[in-house]
Formats: C-alpha cells, structure tokens, sequence
C-alpha cells in the first residue's frame, strides 16, 4: 500500500485511471463508534413455504460490531446522510439509540448481494 497525493480525487496528472481512493482514519483523532451490520431476516426467499416462518429465520440477521473507529466528524452526522463504510456498505446513524457520546451506524445496505449465492445453494440442494 502506498500513499499517492496526486492522486487523491480520483485522477493523476500522469494519465493513470484510479480505481479506488482508500480512506484512514486516524487512530489518535477517530471516535469510538458501534455499527450494526443488518442481513435478510430469513434465509429462504420463501418463509413459510413449509410450514413455520420461524424456521426460517435467519439467526445471523443482526451482527453488532463495537469499538469501530469512526472519523470524528461524525459525531454531527444529520440524519438524512448516508455515510459508506469501506468494505462493508452504506450506514446512516440509529436515530433512536445513537448518543453524541455512543455513536451508532445502521447498515442499510451492503457492498455485495450474497442473496443469489443462498438461492443457488438451496437450489443445488433441492435436486
């Protein structure tokens, strides 16, 4: 990994196409922050389909990650923003829960769809 400065808006003066501009967050400037990574409720495409929608849960839906480090400009997060988060998805803070002093990030939605990976398994099982 290097750092590149020309390169920072997604250009370089030489010609050469940026693919991607990685963003740190400093360890000794960053806040502590709470992020809670949301997936699909249930693993089936079709809850119920045999019976009980409660076995059907997903009981991976909810994962909750703490002590992420957060630039501290999001600390005054409106409400209306979506912020991404490297590698993991679009978030926007809890509007219940979240504090200025206990900073929380729902993922509303993620980088990949791993949805048609389940659907493809479940139909290799199902032959």
């Amino acid at each position: 990994c290097t750092y590149d400065p020309e390169t920072k808006g997604g250009s370089a003066p030489d010609g050469r196409k940026v693919k991607g501009t990685i963003h740190w967050v400093s360890a000794k400037h960053c806040l502590d922050a709470e992020v809670r990574l949301y997936d699909r409720l249930f693993s089936v495409s079709n809850p119920g389909r045999d019976g009980d929608f409660k076995k059907d849960i997903n009981t991976d839906s909810l994962q909750v990650l703490t002590h992420c480090k957060v630039e501290p400009s999001l600390k005054n997060t409106d409400p209306n923003v979506t912020v991404q988060f490297e590698r993991k998805g679009y978030f926007c803070i809890d509007l219940v829960d979240s504090s200025p002093d206990h900073l929380i990030f729902n993922r509303t939605v993620p980088l990949r769809d791993s949805w048609k990976k389940i659907e493809k398994s479940q139909q290799k099982d199902n032959k």
